[in-house]
Order: structure tokens, then C-alpha cells, then sequence
């Protein structure tokens, strides 16, 4: 496998669809479903790039987010955010917060791993 992707997404269905969106780019996909869950795996699994929903229950993305920024073992994790919320507002947010990126609901497949892939290095023309 290739780099691994912590994806942390309260909704089933958009898991699936990054999931089925990145899979052709050969890369090990981690889910989470909650804030707690994202922070564990940061440090279990090791990814490579988070891919961060800012909707979660329990704690949102923009605790999660501060509390990796704050933790000198993942501070320096790539994190993209993925919101519904596309006003101007979440963007600067983001970019305050230390997110690498941010995506927006919904969101275009091809575009979705393009992003991907320029954050874990991967050519973006190899076969996907």
C-alpha cells in the first residue's frame, strides 16, 4: 500500500465516496467517526494526510484540529478540512487553525484526490 489517509467523517455515505475516490490512487485509507477517534489514530495509525470534517459530534473539527496542532507529535500532520460550510469564514478559519487545505461539500471526486495526492506527493497522473 501506498501512503496512508486518516479520514475522520461522521457520515457513512461521504466515507464511502472519499473511500471510492481515492482508492485508484493506491492508498491506505484509515476512517474515524468522532473528534476522540481522530486524535487516537493521529497517533496510532501514523497517517500521512488527515482529511478532517469540521461537523463531527462530541468535538468538532476545530478542536480536533487545535488539539493537533498543540500536540508536538502530530503538529506537524497535513490536515485538509471538509466542511458544507463554504463561506469565507471556515477558510480563514482553517488557515488560522494550521489546515493544509480545504475542500468543500460536495465536493468534485477527481478534485477531492488531486488534492490528496499534492499533499502525500504522489504524481497526480499516475494512472488514477
Amino acid at each position: 500500500m501506498g501512503q496512508r489517509i486518516l479520514v475522520v467523517e461522521d457520515s457513512a455515505v461521504i466515507r464511502r465516496l472519499i473511500e471510492v475516490c481515492l482508492r485508484p490512487a493506491n492508498l491506505d485509507i484509515v476512517m474515524r467517526e468522532d473528534g476522540p477517534g481522530a486524535l487516537e489514530a493521529a497517533i496510532s495509525e501514523s497517517p500521512d494526510l488527515m482529511i478532517l470534517d469540521i461537523g463531527l459530534p462530541e468535538m468538532d473539527g476545530w478542536e480536533v484540529l487545535d488539539r493537533l496542532r498543540s500536540d508536538p507529535a502530530t503538529k506537524e500532520l497535513p490536515v485538509l478540512v471538509l466542511t458544507a460550510h463554504a463561506e469565507e469564514e471556515s477558510r480563514r478559519r482553517a488557515d488560522e487553525g494550521g489546515a493544509d487545505g480545504f475542500i468543500t461539500k460536495p465536493f468534485q471526486p477527481h478534485e477531492l484526490r488531486k488534492e490528496v495526492l499534492r499533499h502525500v506527493g504522489q504524481s497526480v497522473h499516475s494512472n488514477v
